[in-house]
């Protein structure tokens, strides 16, 4: 499962330092090394950081995580990322074995890193999908063509639930997307936006723990079905979790 990342991120940490060598998919470190030194160097320069990052004077701390982004603690991926999505996941409420099926499940998508496994060790840090680099432009351009061709090389079923800044990054052709819709009386559906992070938290929480792992989309299905949710198929690679309205 790819899950998109967050803005927030919680603090502090265990881990050594940032090592990019201890990173999942090192083909992508050059560009790892190339945005955290661009973003790094940013930081010195407050007020274009917050230009560039989109940020208010009240978030300058965002700008001084950067700021750190070599020198300050670590932890898993999985714990770093907050929010919604992330309280819907849950992962302090899984078991040993759970976790581990997590951490061998769970993928998260990254601006600054492109996709880390849920048990890379990554520092605090703000770097959002659509930002463009003084130094070095926008995301898009410096990840499509790495990332695309690491992400088409995994062969195992991936069920990509990334929002739409990060899918911009690299496409994915042979994923499994899914969309978060209610559906009324007359069977007609509509997306869902204001708790469409939850459902995908909960979705994905369910496929990771699940004790055989998900390998099709007949799979998807009957674990979602056992865990209270609908999941449909809408085409080859679509499905739709049909919500309550």
């Amino acid at each position: 499962m790819l899950l998109p990342p967050s803005e927030t991120k919680s603090e502090g940490g265990s881990g050594a330092a940032l090592d990019l060598a201890a990173l999942s998919f090192p083909e992508l470190t050059p560009v790892r090394e190339r945005i955290a030194a661009a973003l790094v160097d940013l930081a010195a320069d407050v007020s274009a950081s917050l230009a560039a990052l989109d940020l208010s004077e009240r978030q300058i701390d965002e700008v001084e995580r950067n700021a750190e982004l070599w020198r300050s603690p670590t932890r898993p991926a999985v714990e770093r990322y907050t929010g919604v999505l992330y309280d819907a996941l849950g992962v302090a409420g899984f078991t040993k074995a759970q976790r581990a099926r997590a951490d061998k499940r769970l993928a998260v998508a990254s601006a600054l890193f492109g996709v880390v496994r849920a048990g890379d060790p990554i520092p605090a840090y703000r770097l959002s999908g659509g930002t463009v680099l003084p130094a070095l432009g926008g995301l898009r351009g410096l990840w499509r063509t790495g990332l695309e061709k690491t992400l088409s090389t995994v062969d195992d079923l991936v069920v990509d639930l990334r929002s739409g800044a990060y899918a911009n990054l690299a496409a994915i052709p042979h994923a499994v997307t899914v969309r978060v819709v209610t559906e009324d009386a007359g069977g007609r559906r509509k997306a869902v936006s204001h708790f469409n992070k939850a459902h995908k938290g909960r979705l994905a929480a369910a496929l990771a723990t699940a004790p055989r792992e998900p390998g099709t989309v007949r799979t998807l299905i009957s674990v979602a079905k056992a865990n209270g949710m609908r999941l449909e198929p809408t085409g080859k690679r679509a499905l739709d979790l049909v919500v309550a309205p």
